[in-house]
């Protein structure tokens, strides 16, 4: 079930009435749910610590709960359970045991993000929070160079500026990022920057390193144009035929020219 980013009013009609309803709350912190509980005057029949070091252990007592016939909801800090949040082994646990699992949807960060953004019209690509340690940051922002779709990352104030500069070291600075902190909160900020220039917005505002951020990063341009579809196809069939053959077929199935198709080709097999 999801709850608000910061803004109580975002808590839709149906998940207050679901947590007033059901026999157990499951929370990622239960002393943070309990505001938001008292906030709407809810008064749980149990609340039931649920976090990412106990969720197997938990997922076991809310599996003998529902054995029971009791309703349990599952909550996270904010936002959506399992989106970079605990849930998704829980939910899986439930799952196989028998029991139905069903969504209550509402706030999710990289969701409101994406939704003023306005790069992410031909998809994106939920990467959530990358490694902690610098190399291993490094490494996993190296394999996403390529990525064509636009790119959605998680990131906490005190790893924020290592974070996009790496960025920008791997990326290149002219790439753009959205940089969108304290969603729907008073502090509320959203910036379209290029990388390179990212180190000097925090750099112009101590406050800007405050807060949770959602990173938002367009993805590689395509090659001559041709579109992530397009490739994909071509990638396949020159799995699968001689690499003339698969440029005629991937630009017959697309509508791309063929020229461009065989460009890439060439120089995916050099």
């Amino acid at each position: 079930m999801a709850t608000p980013l910061g803004n109580l009013r975002d808590l839709s009609p149906r998940a207050r009435d679901t947590l007033a309803a059901v026999d157990a709350i499951a929370a990622e912190d239960t002393r943070h749910s309990q505001k938001l509980l008292d906030a709407f005057g809810i008064r749980p029949r149990r609340l039931l610590a649920v976090h990412q070091h106990n969720e197997q252990q938990a997922a076991g007592q809310i599996i003998e709960r529902l054995a029971r016939g009791e309703h349990v909801a599952l909550i996270t800090d904010a936002g959506t359970p399992a989106i970079s949040d605990p849930g998704a082994r829980l939910v899986e646990r439930v799952r196989e045991a028998g029991y139905a699992v069903s969504p209550v949807p509402g706030a999710c960060a990289a969701i409101a993000a994406l939704s003023v953004a306005g790069i992410a019209e031909g998809g994106f690509r939920f990467i959530g929070f990358l490694p902690a340690k610098t190399q291993s940051r490094r490494t996993a922002l190296t394999a996403l160079a390529d990525e064509h779709n636009t790119m959605v990352f998680y990131e906490t104030p005190h790893r924020i500026k290592a974070c996009t500069a790496d960025m920008a070291e791997v990326f290149g600075g002219g790439r753009e990022i959205i940089i969108a902190r304290e969603l729907t909160k008073l502090h509320e900020e959203i910036a379209v920057i290029p990388l390179n220039e990212a180190e000097a917005w925090f750099a112009a505002d101590a406050n800007r390193l405050r807060g949770e951020f959602v990173l938002i990063v367009r993805g590689a341009e395509m090659p001559n144009g041709i579109d992530a579809d397009a490739l994909r196809i071509l990638g396949l069939l020159l799995d699968e035929l001689p690499l003339k053959t698969a440029v005629r077929l991937a630009a017959e199935i697309t509508g791309v020219s063929r020229k461009g198709l065989y460009a890439h080709a060439l120089k995916q097999h050099q």
